[in-house]
């Protein structure tokens, strides 16, 4: 296989990392989500918490309300790949919806909370045996609309 082609494979194997990072918190699979970052991984939360390693970062979200319903919408998405091939720098855009699960859904969805974020999630990966895997996750929000400014 070629080196563009190798690369743009790595390239899309990061991208598909973030995206189920994503889709895991989505769903409340926390367990999913934990499996998608290194054993030493680190993720900063846009407070400046920051999570080190699987049970940290596991328990961190398992402590959520089960209530909480979010959507991240995932764009502007950069990934660059190192030189070797084994690590990876991304960068994406990301929108985030939240509401409740207690609300009643309508078959417009349930009322999204008054206040929406827009930020910004930066990973270094590396790719391991099981895949590519978050080292380092670092959130920020940029901007917000709504109420609790």
């Amino acid at each position: 296989m070629n080196a563009g082609l190798q690369r743009l494979i790595a390239e899309r194997a990061c991208r598909d990392t973030v995206l189920a990072a994503a889709d895991a918190v989505d769903h409340q699979d926390y367990a999913a989500l934990v499996a998608l970052f290194s054993a030493d991984g680190t993720l900063v939360r846009p407070d400046g918490t920051v999570l080190q390693g699987r049970d940290a970062i596991h328990a961190a979200y398992a402590a959520r309300g089960a209530e909480r319903l979010t959507r991240h919408l995932v764009c502007n998405h950069v990934v660059q790949i190192d030189a070797a091939g084994t690590a990876c720098e991304s960068r994406c855009t990301i929108l985030l919806w939240s509401g409740r699960r207690t609300d009643p859904e309508t078959p417009k969805g349930r009322p999204a909370d008054a206040m929406q974020q827009v930020g910004e999630i930066s990973d270094r990966m590396v790719l391991t045996p099981e895949g590519w895997r978050i080292q380092r996750r670092v959130a920020r929000f940029t901007f917000h609309a709504g109420a609790g400014g």
